[in-house]
């Protein structure tokens, strides 16, 4: 009788899909998903969900392969010596491996009264709620988006473009990641839909009621509806299940992503942190690190060293309301260049890769292990940063 391997995927996000998908191309392999909703949340359109454009959810048959076992529950706790999970519903589940795909949301506030009287984006459920608070407003209404990464850019676009009255609060730069070049391009898109930028030293939020934003210059900001995208932070189970975690909460792997404490345990998406040196959390880095992350899986039960990381962050992707955006291109370390599309092509590029990444998890469903499409580009030079950094520390000079 063949001797299988059970391996539990905690987390059916980007990076969770993708890796319970590719592990499903060993017969002897059985691959079970636990996620608290049962249906695939399309993150990348919560913007649009908010704006009424997409509901931004998918049915897992449509990306998740017919081999996967999902569970609709929540993990309490990792109990790793013994190799099982805690449910919220009480039961447990055993592993050989466990990949651990958690993912990402709202980062906790620490500006007074923001988290009583501004409304994140970052999980489904906060968005249907931000939704609901919007559509009840009046069409007069003011409404504050605060932090201005791609989150709050597109948000504010979004709502813009739907006849809203708009205020961006930046907290010192739009779009921090963006060349000044495209910087100057997505501006120009905010101001033609009548979006009230707000950047500099003064333009950070030091406190927020039911009724306006106050700035630290002093400015008090009527705000009927306030969005924070400031931040994002990861859930705190590796934390709370006694595994080494990073200072934001990522557990800490090495480059193959296998964690530092324990080789049965693999960790892929926004909540890992390998070598210290954690990728942007982003859906380009998830549906990168959720294949790598099973083929470590995978290595290890055909007795096979796992490779290391080579992922490469080549451009980021920003919605600026349906009929324009920006594809911001980048080094493959993740670092702007001086070259974007926008306007129409760059909505329509965002679009696009939207659209592939759904194809992109159907496709490793329908045929797992096969070559990714795209095919993702590779950063040689991280080793070469990740070999000056150790070789820089005092215990080894």
């Amino acid at each position: 009788m063949t001797e299988t391997t059970d391996v539990v995927v905690i987390g059916g996000g980007y990076a969770g899909v993708m890796a319970a998908n590719r592990l499903t191309r060993r017969d002897d392999v059985t691959v079970t998903l636990i996620n608290p909703r049962p249906a695939f949340v399309d993150r990348i359109r919560l913007h649009q969900l908010v704006g009424g454009s997409h509901d931004a959810v998918v049915d897992y048959a449509d990306v998740l392969a017919e081999g996967v076992r999902l569970v609709v529950d929540t993990v309490t706790r990792i109990r790793a010596f013994e190799r099982a999970v805690t449910l919220a519903t009480g039961g447990t589940i055993g592993y050989d491996y466990l990949i651990y795909a958690v993912g990402s949301g709202s980062a906790d506030p620490r500006v007074p009264g923001a988290a009583e009287f501004a409304y994140p984006i970052a999980t489904l459920e906060e968005a249907q709620r931000l939704r609901s608070v919007v559509d009840a407003a009046p069409a007069t209404a003011a409404v504050t988006v605060v932090g201005a990464g791609p989150t709050g850019i597109e948000v504010a676009a979004e709502l813009a473009e739907a006849g809203r009255s708009v205020t961006l609060v930046c907290g010192e730069v739009l779009g921090p990641y963006l060349h000044p070049r495209g910087r100057r391009s997505v501006a120009g898109r905010l101001a033609e839909l009548g979006v009230t930028v707000l950047d500099g030293p003064g333009a950070t939020v030091t406190a927020v009621t039911r009724d306006f934003v106050r700035l630290g210059d002093g400015r008090e900001l009527p705000s009927t509806v306030t969005v924070w995208t400031a931040g994002f932070g990861v859930p705190d189970l590796a934390g709370r299940s006694g595994l080494s975690i990073d200072a934001l909460g990522r557990l800490r792997t090495d480059e193959t992503l296998t964690s530092v404490d324990d080789a049965r345990i693999v960790a892929a998406g926004d909540s890992a942190a390998p070598s210290d040196l954690p990728f942007r959390m982003s859906c380009q880095a998830a549906v990168q690190l959720g294949p790598h992350a099973a083929d470590t899986v995978l290595s290890r039960i055909a007795g096979e060293h796992p490779a290391p990381l080579a992922l490469a962050l080549v451009a980021q992707c920003i919605s600026l309301g349906r009929r324009a955006g920006i594809f911001q291109l980048a080094h493959r370390n993740d670092v702007a260049t001086r070259f974007h599309i926008g306007g129409r092509p760059g909505a329509r590029i965002k679009e696009f890769i939207c659209r592939g990444i759904l194809r992109q998890l159907a496709h490793q469903a329908r045929r797992p292990g096969s070559p990714d499409f795209p095919v993702w580009a590779k950063d040689g030079r991280r080793r070469q940063v990740l070999r000056a950094r150790r070789d820089a520390t005092p215990a080894n000079r």
